[in-house]
């Protein structure tokens, strides 16, 4: 597995079954970015009990959580060679319907590259395909720190 590191030079993007696991909080909830690309990224997560809010449901904080890393991985993707990080700027979700077990897909597709900001559309879906989250991720372009 490779561990990816958000700084100016990017590792390969995951295949072969590989994936992706970065550090801190997206390691604690289980986060694994499965497909990175420029235009599009996919990740999953596997509903544990510490992710389900008292009534039984995944926490909506988790479907917000791995957009925004996904979107942010990716675009950081897309510019650390030219000496550029990402960070999240505005995350919007929509809950649609509730996800109770298996696992937590995300699909993330680029709808905007811009000089300071790259905006992605995220589809959150459950293990039957169904959409059960919409997420609007901005993500923010700066210049690396030296």
């Amino acid at each position: 597995m490779v561990r990816a590191r958000m700084a100016t030079e990017t590792p390969p993007p995951p295949q072969d079954g590989e994936a992706w696991l970065l550090p801190g909080f997206d390691r604690l909830y289980g986060l694994e970015i499965t497909r990175i690309t420029e235009e599009e990224a996919r990740a999953h997560v596997v509903v544990r009990e510490e992710l389900l809010q008292p009534a039984g449901l995944v926490h909506g904080g988790v479907f917000a959580a791995m957009a925004e890393s996904l979107c942010s991985a990716a675009t950081w993707y897309g510019v650390a060679g030219d000496g550029k990080v990402a960070q999240g700027l505005a995350n919007q979700t929509s809950f649609l319907r509730p996800i109770l077990a298996g696992t937590i897909h995300a699909v993330a597709r680029r709808r905007h590259r811009g000089r300071t900001t790259w905006v992605w559309e995220v589809d959150i879906l459950d293990d039957a395909d169904r959409l059960c989250a919409l997420v609007r991720m901005t993500v923010a372009v700066r210049e690396a720190a030296p």
